[in-house]
């Protein structure tokens, strides 16, 4: 596992490396605290996704860049509803309603046909990674807008993609990021048990 991350930064840049490294660790911080329900989930989850977007726009893939893009200003709206208090009752742990699962179903489609049309505005050659690109890009946007509204179900999006994420930045040649993914795997489902025990809690004391 060590040689494969090594070879694939042979020929890599100083500057790609640490730009990886930073994006690794700001992105890894980010998951803990949104499993502690911090209100820094979004800050480094901030500086790890704006990174992430300079580095897939040099790698050339467009659709998981765009995702990143979206996550960072997800991360500002998210920022916002987490802290706003003077205006909206505390946000608390939730399932999501019929109504939150027709809404995220079409941000779901919606998101796979816009990263569809970022790689044909690039005209570049769609393959089978690509087409994972898409359907994962909705899974994350989708995952990101409920995170935003502190439903369980986020996690459980959070863990699908980031188990197809995985094998498919390996495959990139971006084995950091694939290492990095591999991590959330196993935070999110940490993050999904300690929030439904809350939610547990809530309903108990309803």
């Amino acid at each position: 596992m060590l040689d494969f991350l090594i070879n694939q930064y042979k020929e890599a840049s100083y500057m790609q490396i640490s730009l990886e490294f930073v994006a690794f660790v700001f992105g890894i911080l980010s998951v803990y605290f949104a499993k502690k329900e911090n209100i820094w989930v979004y800050p480094t989850g901030l500086i790890s996704t704006v990174i992430t977007v300079y580095l897939l726009y040099q790698a050339k893939y467009f659709g998981d860049m765009t995702m990143n893009f979206y996550y960072s200003i997800m991360s500002i709206y998210g920022w916002y509803k987490w802290t706003t208090k003077s205006t909206e009752p505390d946000l608390l742990i939730s399932r999501t309603t019929t109504k939150e699962k027709v809404i995220g179903f079409g941000l779901f489609v919606f998101t796979m046909i816009v990263t569809y049309l970022v790689y044909v505005f690039f005209d570049y050659k769609l393959e089978i990674p690509n087409y994972i690109d898409i359907f994962t890009s909705g899974i994350f946007f989708t995952a990101m807008w409920y995170m935003a509204l502190k439903k369980l179900e986020s996690w459980t999006l959070w863990i699908i993609g980031d188990c197809i994420a995985v094998p498919l930045f390996a495959h990139r040649g971006l084995g950091m990021l694939s290492l990095q993914y591999l991590i959330f795997t196993i935070l999110a489902v940490m993050a999904y048990l300690q929030w439904k025990k809350t939610l547990n809690s809530y309903l108990q004391a309803s």
